[in-house]
């Protein structure tokens, strides 16, 4: 396959558009994209002192490998610095030319259907409860050893959600023609099989 063909997967942190996601790609043979990485990489920088801004456009490959890319003070670090225009403008670049590599390409995030690809071939919204992905999280970080309760999971997840739905600048919202799919109740299996449904009908 040498054209391209381009998904977009947004949706609320711990909805599963990430393992949807690579999923998806895999199945495919598609390149994946889990966007948040890029601010995720600009939020670590930060917390060592650098200007967001200067973070941003400065960032390269090989600063979306660091392992301490998924601690909740990354994670929180990375929706501050996603409200600052300035720091989307030099990240957009990035994703738009990802979304338009030959052979096919998988880009997860936030504003994907909405900003970075609104033309894209396939736009998927992935999402569930807030008490159900807080408890996908808490289990998560449990499983990797850290000190945290399911209270300050969920707090954590409903302050994300809340800055990111009402920010200026590409707030987290479903793109008018993006399928939506509730995995609230859907385990992994069924729904990368919702997912796959609609996009081979779309090829």
């Amino acid at each position: 396959m040498t054209e391209t063909f381009t998904i977009a997967i947004d949706g609320p942190a711990a909805a599963g558009k990430g393992t949807i996601s690579k999923a998806v790609a895999a199945r495919l043979g598609f390149a994946h994209l889990d966007t948040g990485l890029l601010y995720r990489a600009v939020g670590a920088k930060t917390l060592t002192g650098t200007d967001p801004i200067v973070a941003a456009q400065s960032l390269q490959p090989e600063d979306l490998d660091g392992t301490d890319l998924r601690t909740p003070g990354v994670a929180q670090a990375a929706s501050k610095v996603a409200v600052i225009p300035e720091v989307r403008a030099a990240l957009v670049d990035f994703q738009r030319a990802f979304a338009r590599r030959a052979g096919g390409a998988v880009l997860d995030g936030r504003d994907i259907g909405t900003v970075i690809c609104p033309d894209a071939d396939v736009k998927l919204f992935v999402t569930a409860s807030a008490e159900v992905r807080a408890e996908r999280r808490y289990q998560e970080l449990a499983d990797k050893g850290m000190d945290v309760t399911r209270d300050e999971v969920l707090a954590d997840v409903k302050a994300r959600d809340d800055r990111d739905m009402n920010r200026a600048e590409a707030p987290l919202k479903p793109a008018m023609d993006a399928v939506l799919i509730d995995t609230s109740d859907l385990s992994i299996e069924a729904a990368l099989e919702a997912a796959l449904k609609e996009i081979v009908s779309r090829r």
